[in-house]
């Protein structure tokens, strides 16, 4: 069974490291290197003040396409 991430599970080391190792796995900085501006991100998970859940949903809704009040954005730009 998978060791929990919530914030009452872990230490603020670990929850940095959840978060470092996830950036690198994923597509979310648009290169091969975690930038200091994707881990602000998720500072408030590593900080125990929101889960990293939360955390993924506030930067998603900023991402939203299709609604009329806000234009929409698809990926980081890169290649734009």
């Amino acid at each position: 069974m998978a060791k929990s991430i919530l914030i009452k599970d872990t230490t603020r080391e670990e929850r940095e490291q959840i978060v470092l190792s996830a950036l690198s796995d994923s597509d979310v900085s648009c290169e091969d290197s975690v930038s200091d501006h994707d881990i602000a991100l998720y500072q408030p998970y590593i900080d125990g003040e929101m889960e990293l859940r939360e955390c993924t949903m506030a930067y998603r809704s900023n991402y939203v396409k299709g609604t009329p009040d806000k234009p929409g954005r698809i990926g980081c730009g890169m290649g734009r």
